[in-house]
């Protein structure tokens, strides 16, 4: 005979019910966690193909899923069930359940349910199921949150104290989606982004690979690592910070066309704009420029807003921009200098700490002037850039991975897309010359040893790399969450990360995990 299962301390009343209602199941030789059920339909499927003259099609179905109502009446029981696809009305009465009936009594709002019988309509017109048979599957011993509901005249649901504590929803997802369908509907949302990006791709012959999350070294973006120790190699690795450097190492390798959609990790601050484990795409094309990767992000913006949405508007509160062709193209010291009225492309590094204190901007005393032009763009510009824009032509210095500009080398052949000033996209006309990015890497390790604690290592790997010869490349990286933002009308980074980072609720200041 099995021992009386282990209960959770602090029990509150209702969970204490609910643990009672599980013992008294199975005396009762119900088994509140059973294998498997097998369902005919989902509910969406009876929803759209229920008619009155199809009913006989429907006189024996068999369906799963939440209880998310539950309303006894004596000698007939009501409950609305969710699934993934919807929600249907339960019809249960004791003349055809008998003892069973009974047992309805250890059921509670939460609890996941397998029911057979036939769809009708009642006398309001609610399509329901009459109940004929039921399954336990299985027992939820922790209540969820209960939005009440109610029906208009019009027959649509409207909720009354609904789950919306947002580090609540953010912490237990599950709950978030459970009692609030339209986040399901966001998620899926953001899945056909992801989808509609690789269908944009694929149809262009490039090739999605998979490339170390684990690195020995670093790089391909300014930010600080997370770091690993690998037992098995007794060295320190890191979580990379972008697959930038692998992927070039792909087309010094032969490929022509390559992608990959996966997840980067920065140990930064979090905030609306930033999650520290964030997902990336980075495409790189050979024989290809950064002019060229301009139009290809205005074709692909265009065709993901249409798969996803069915338009080209985009929508963030009152503000409404439209997606259409050419965006709107502004080079970086001219945005500066029309923000600030200065002209700052041959500045001093105290010029720029003046006019960033002008601006009251914050920077350490011992920030790199790549640091100060970045604070400087970040806090004057980047806000006012609304309809989408190309900033075009950065400092060479804010950009050590890109190639020079031809005509004029204190700027290099970069971009970044921005709207609703958010930063989107970032590309280059990718730097090949392995002597000038081996000058560029010894740059960022002098300002490294002065403080700059993102500034980039040297990878001679990667620089071994290129002196096999690198073609010339045009490369991109979008933030997917952000863009998800964007095309979702979401206003914070956490509304579209399904489980973003947040705090611990309980201190765990002086443990460490056991290796």
């Amino acid at each position: 005979m099995s021992a009386e299962p282990m209960q959770p301390e602090s029990l509150n009343d209702q969970q204490r019910r609910r643990f009672e209602e599980l013992s008294l199941l199975r005396q009762a030789g119900i088994e509140p966690y059973p294998y498997a059920y097998d369902r005919t339909h989902s509910i969406a499927q009876i929803r759209q193909g229920y008619s009155d003259e199809r009913a006989q099609e429907y006189a024996d179905v068999s369906i799963a899923g939440r209880i998310m109502t539950f309303r006894r009446m004596g000698k007939v029981t009501f409950a609305d069930i969710q699934d993934e696809s919807g929600r249907i009305q339960l019809y249960f009465r004791i003349n055809e359940l008998g003892q069973r009936y009974e047992l309805l009594r250890l059921l509670d709002i939460g609890d996941i349910l397998g029911v057979r019988g036939f769809a009708f309509r009642t006398k309001t017109g609610e399509l329901t199921i009459h109940v004929l048979d039921y399954q336990l599957l299985c027992k939820s011993l922790r209540p969820i949150p209960t939005p009440k509901e109610e029906v208009d005249e019009h027959g649509n649901r409207i909720r009354h104290d609904a789950f919306t504590d947002k580090e609540q929803r953010y912490r237990r997802r599950y709950l978030d989606l459970i009692v609030n369908p339209e986040v399901r509907e966001l998620f899926r949302a953001r899945a056909r982004i992801i989808a509609s990006i690789r269908e944009f791709f694929d149809q262009r012959g490039w090739l999605e690979v998979e490339t170390p999350i684990l690195q020995p070294v670093y790089g391909g973006a300014n930010a600080r690592p997370f770091v690993t120790y690998f037992n098995a190699l007794d060295t320190h690795f890191y979580l990379r910070i972008a697959t930038e450097l692998y992927l070039k190492r792909l087309i010094v390798g032969g490929f022509e066309g390559v992608y990959e959609i996966g997840k980067n990790f920065r140990n930064e601050g979090i905030d609306r704009l930033h999650n520290p484990e964030f997902t990336a795409l980075e495409l790189y094309v050979a024989y290809r420029d950064y002019y060229w990767m301009m139009e290809l992000v205005e074709e692909l913006l265009l065709f993901v807003a249409e798969r996803v949405n069915g338009t080209r508007e985009l929508r963030r509160g009152e503000l409404t921009v439209v997606l259409q062709r050419p965006f709107r193209r502004i080079r970086w010291f001219d945005a500066v200098a029309h923000a600030t009225g200065c002209d700052i492309r041959n500045a001093s590094e105290s010029e720029l700490r003046a006019l960033c204190q002008q601006h009251g901007i914050e920077v350490p005393d011992n920030a790199s002037v790549p640091k100060l032009l970045d604070e400087l763009f970040s806090t004057v510009v980047q806000p006012r850039l609304i309809e989408p824009t190309f900033v075009l032509d950065y400092p060479v210095v804010l950009s050590p991975l890109a190639k020079r500009h031809r005509s004029e080398p204190d700027l290099a052949e970069r971009f970044e897309l921005y709207i609703f000033g958010m930063e989107l996209a970032n590309a280059f006309s990718e730097l090949n010359d392995p002597l000038e990015q081996r000058q560029r890497f010894q740059q960022q390790l002098l300002w490294r040893d002065k403080g700059d604690l993102e500034a980039m290592p040297m990878d001679e790997d990667f620089l071994q790399a290129l002196e096999v010869g690198l073609p010339p490349t045009a490369g991109l990286g979008i933030g997917i969450d952000r863009l998800a933002m964007v095309l979702l009308n979401q206003h914070s980074i956490r509304d579209v990360i399904l489980f973003p980072h947040l705090r611990p609720e309980h201190s765990t200041v002086g443990t460490s995990p056991n290796p």
